[in-house]
């Protein structure tokens, strides 16, 4: 209690008492508790780190202020792996390959499957690879594992994206700016998305460099794009 008693000479809380004090640590317990749990439900492992780091760090204060020191203690650990996990993970950087292939392969079939239900909530539109509509497909892979699928019609060097999806382990961008970069050097110069649009997508789409031209987003691709 002593923590929130030295808070309490501060500003308008300086004359609450014991009562909304004790309110208030439950307060900020709950909060950490309640990022710790949230953490638990990203995708991103970056930011299940992030935010688990932030519950911990809450946590930790509020077991200080309580005087429960195992509490504290346990916070203080989750704190100390979190942080060394994430700066593992931001000096391994991802090593990214493009595979090319064709929209009706069997493999290709099986990711869009296997991953159906997410696809939807991106890609309200997508029915299936294999259609007039699709004559390219890559797929990109991570050290051997498949990180995100692309689909699309290419006229010259414009390439009309009818589904670019990242899986959610990969969900961070990296994977589209190689993509990108590929792209670029296999001498496509604009990509171009007229699908209907999710709110998450539109949001990755802005962050790639994408602007809105009417009921289109386009992206230009130059020489200094490529890898």
């Amino acid at each position: 209690m002593a923590l929130i008693d030295f808070y309490c000479q501060f500003g308008y809380i300086r004359n609450i008492g014991r009562r909304e004090k004790n309110m208030i640590l439950e307060i900020i317990g709950y909060i950490g508790s309640a990022l710790v749990v949230v953490s638990m439900l990203m995708s991103s492992i970056v930011k299940l780190r992030v935010i688990n780091t932030i519950g911990s760090v809450i946590s930790m204060a509020y077991a200080i202020a309580v005087g429960a020191l195992p509490l504290a203690l346990m916070n203080f650990c989750l704190i100390v792996i979190n942080v060394y996990n994430l700066v593992k993970l931001l000096r391994n950087k991802k090593v990214y390959e493009l595979v090319e292939g064709k929209p009706e392969e069997a493999m290709m079939k099986h990711f869009l499957e296997y991953y159906k239900d997410d696809i939807r909530i991106y890609f309200p539109q997508f029915e299936k690879a294999e259609d007039e509509s699709t004559n390219t497909a890559c797929t990109i892979c991570c050290e051997g594992n498949p990180a995100g699928i692309l689909l699309g019609n290419r006229k010259g060097d414009t390439l009309d994206i009818v589904i670019e999806y990242t899986t959610p382990v990969y969900r961070d961008c990296s994977a589209g700016s190689y993509l990108y970069e590929k792209l670029a050097g296999l001498g496509i110069r604009r990509l171009r998305f007229a699908q209907t649009l999710s709110e998450g997508h539109k949001s990755y789409l802005q962050k790639m460099g994408y602007r809105q031209n009417q009921t289109e987003w386009i992206r230009d691709l130059s020489v200094k794009d490529a890898a």
